[in-house]
């Protein structure tokens, strides 16, 4: 697998952001996740966004973090928002996601971010098992679903 940046409205972006979406919709009912996401939040040093290519060419997973600093949802000055964590049914089970993370977590510190943060779900058993296993632990809810029941945040010291 080759990981690459792109920029979040590439079309193979673009192509991988709708099945997560359709993904969350079938998971949660509610269209998918609605926070608000910009191109330029994922534009070095600020973020970035990867995809994992496999031996064809073709995309298979995916992810971004973006550059939070203190602000009324929650999020803490250093913070790294990982976004859009995703790997194509197909290829699960082999380890991309955890290569993704990893990959993240170091473009994140390289950037010098302080702390990765993220929010899933109470429906994603495989992403807060993924999450809890990669060191991270359950912080302060942030962000556009820190009021909702459902909403698990996580963090991880860089």
């Amino acid at each position: 697998m080759k990981i690459r940046p792109v920029p979040f409205d590439h079309p193979d972006a673009v192509k991988l952001n709708d099945q997560v979406q359709a993904e969350y919709h079938v998971r949660y009912g509610d269209g998918g996740d609605a926070t608000t996401l910009d191109p330029a939040d994922f534009t070095p040093p600020n973020g970035v966004y990867l995809i994992a290519y496999d031996e064809n060419d073709s995309p298979v997973a995916t992810g971004g973090w973006r550059a939070q600093d203190a602000n009324g949802e929650g999020n803490e000055d250093g913070d790294a928002e990982l976004k859009r964590m995703y790997v194509i049914e197909q290829a699960r089970g082999l380890g991309l996601a955890r290569r993704m993370l990893a990959t993240l977590e170091e473009d994140a510190r390289a950037a010098g971010r302080t702390r990765m943060v993220l929010e899933t779900g109470t429906k994603q058993p495989e992403a807060i098992a993924l999450y809890t296993s990669s060191g991270y632990e359950p912080c302060v809810k942030f962000g556009y679903y820190r009021f909702h029941a459902d909403s698990r945040c996580f963090a991880k010291g860089l």
